[in-house]
């Protein structure tokens, strides 16, 4: 498992019964985790000291508890900040197990020696650009909802990269990867976190069994002739590591070579030792 255990401002206290117990800078937040099926004993004494309670109901959805929470706040990773606001749907707006891969390809931007380009779809609200742009790369950042790519250009000022090079794209991902291809863009990475399902900016469906191969496939036609990396990350239940090896094996490694490898990523928590899986994410490298 790749672990996420850079993190000084982010932390999973505690975990039982369905939920996690997460420390969000100065704030402390419960919101419910499908990977947490044991019944523990809670052993962190701020399960009673949370800013904020997400409550997951029986016909789905749920809604948000708070207590003392601002509307926004931000917290730091390394040399990026990333402004973080409660969502109707349970999430802060960055998903902290993603450090584990930003710390592997931006040491493999740092050391590649010459200039990077990168394309980086379902970017949601940057965390992914910002460490690739901290690290020297120049990013296309694609995303359908304008309000995340606003977002995203909120946290690369917070972080001091407002004049790094960033393209910064409200489109649908696959409609732009074909553009890209007509007008002979090429990329040396290519990163890429899509949903499991999800609508375009016109309305354009997105189911993952069904899209994401063939993207992959697409997406390995605008590497260009001296490929660095490719990521793709899933949340999808069911979607093993193996699968997203497989696919990179069966497209990229069969034209370009290098090598594949996939795990799960997770979080550390403090008053168990145990690591809190939080999805998979497969690597193709030259």
């Amino acid at each position: 498992m790749w672990i996420a255990d850079g993190w000084k401002d982010y932390e999973v206290l505690d975990c039982s019964k369905g939920e996690k117990l997460e420390r969000w800078g100065r704030y402390i937040l419960v919101r419910p985790d499908p990977q947490v099926i044991w019944d523990a004993k809670k052993l962190s004494p701020y399960w009673d000291k949370k800013n904020g309670h997400y409550h997951r109901s029986s016909k789905g959805g749920g809604e948000w508890e708070f207590f003392d929470l601002p509307e926004q706040w931000s917290i730091r990773y390394k040399e990026l900040v990333f402004h973080l606001k409660p969502f109707s749907f349970k999430h802060t707006g960055l998903f902290p197990e993603q450090a584990a891969n930003w710390d592997w390809f931006g040491e493999k931007i740092r050391t590649a020696g010459r200039p990077v380009k990168v394309l980086n779809l379902f970017a949601y609200t940057g965390g992914a650009t910002l460490a690739a742009a901290k690290a020297g790369a120049a990013v296309t950042h694609v995303d359908a909802s304008k309000g995340m790519v606003s977002w995203a250009k909120e946290n690369a000022r917070a972080s001091g990269l407002q004049d790094a090079p960033i393209r910064w794209i409200v489109d649908d991902c696959v409609k732009f990867a074909e553009r890209e291809l007509r007008r002979e863009n090429r990329y040396d990475a290519v990163i890429m976190d899509p949903p499991s399902y999800g609508r375009g900016p016109k309305g354009e469906i997105w189911k993952i069994e069904d899209a994401v191969f063939p993207l992959i496939g697409l997406c390995e036609r605008l590497l260009s002739d001296t490929p660095l990396f490719f990521l793709i990350n899933s949340y999808t239940t069911g979607l093993a590591p193996a699968v997203l090896a497989y696919m990179l094996g069966n497209t990229i490694c069969k034209r370009r070579g290098g090598r594949v490898n996939a795990e799960e990523i997770g979080l550390p928590v403090s008053s168990t030792g145990l690591v809190l899986p939080c999805g998979a994410s497969g690597r193709w490298e030259a």
